[in-house]
């Protein structure tokens, strides 16, 4: 594992809720480690500023409404078989005949379904052999393609596998320095509607992040896209990039506008661990104002120690 995967282990290990097995690698890495070192030390510090301050009782009825509220957004963002089922096979209460109807057409549906999605249903086409057919839709133009069925990238053979829906069922393979791959890709990260597409398709695009077509579409999905866990995905994403004033602004941006508390604590934390481990300076009133005006304690907390830091260091 990498520093930077071990590195998100350190919070479970300062509450003691590492596994002994990782605890004990964790422990083993960081005898040896003088960054790893440095990074659990300031991350004891943050947690020493938090419980020093008094944290404020939350009134029950808060939590009340937050479970609602989560339980809401969950509704919200299924796409499962029951949604699938609800909206086409829906009935009248009571109307027993229909029900049955509706039960029977979805069960021929699903064996049906099951049929055309065997394995060998549809034909693997490499994206650089276009065929007469694919190059009516292989230009970069969703409007052209019903639906994306999957996106799976290989990290073994650095190749993607794309199951496009157009006036036949196509699967495409090819890396990502194949023009078209790339394109349908970076356009389904801005334009398809299914957000579980998307966080496939970002797996997939992440792998070659120093093209700056990709780097578009990641920015473009961190600042844009609908869906928090789709932003903080993109914002997982953008953190493998070669840092850029582009990439700066775009987290500085999340810290201060995202909606969703998750991305901007995200976004905080990769702003500080940029600061501190390449001492850029030149965020210092970024952080100094996060520190002094954030209404997230968390992101208040993290900054302050970080300017406090650069402050102290040579």
């Amino acid at each position: 594992m990498t520093c930077k995967d071990l590195q998100q282990q350190f919070d479970a290990y300062l509450y003691g809720e590492l596994p002994s097995s990782e605890r004990d690698s964790l422990e083993s890495h960081l005898k040896e480690c003088a960054a790893c070192q440095s990074e659990l030390k300031q991350l004891r510090r943050l947690h020493a500023l938090i419980r020093e301050r008094r944290s404020p009782e939350i009134p029950p009825h808060w939590l009340v409404r937050c479970r609602q509220r989560l339980e809401e957004a969950i509704e919200r963002e299924e796409h499962g078989w029951r949604r699938l089922a609800a909206d086409w096979f829906s009935v009248a209460p009571g109307n027993f005949p229909s029900r049955l109807a509706a039960m029977l057409t979805l069960i021929l549906f699903g064996f049906g379904l099951g049929w055309v999605l065997r394995p060998g249903a549809s034909k693997v086409v490499p994206a650089t052999r276009q065929t007469p057919q694919l190059a009516s839709f292989l230009g970069g133009d969703l409007g052209h393609i019903s639906s994306i069925s999957q996106v799976s990238p290989d990290p073994e053979s650095n190749k993607v596998r794309i199951t496009l829906n157009a006036e036949h069922r196509v699967t495409l393979e090819g890396s990502l320095d194949d023009p078209h791959i790339r394109q349908i890709l970076v356009d389904a990260v801005k334009s398809y509607n299914n957000p579980g597409i998307r966080l496939d398709t970002l797996d997939a695009l992440k792998e070659r992040s120093d093209n700056p077509m990709i780097q578009n579409a990641l920015l473009y999905a961190l600042q844009r896209d609908p869906n928090a866990g789709v932003r903080l995905e993109a914002l997982r994403c953008v953190r493998e990039m070669n840092w850029n004033p582009e990439l700066q602004q775009a987290l500085i941006e999340a810290v201060r506008r995202d909606a969703n508390p998750g991305v901007r604590v995200a976004a905080a934390d990769a702003l500080v661990q940029h600061a501190l481990s390449q001492q850029d300076r030149s965020l210092l009133p970024v952080l100094q104002n996060f520190a002094e005006t954030d209404s997230n304690m968390y992101i208040r907390l993290k900054a302050m120690a970080a300017v406090h830091e650069l402050r102290q260091t040579p």
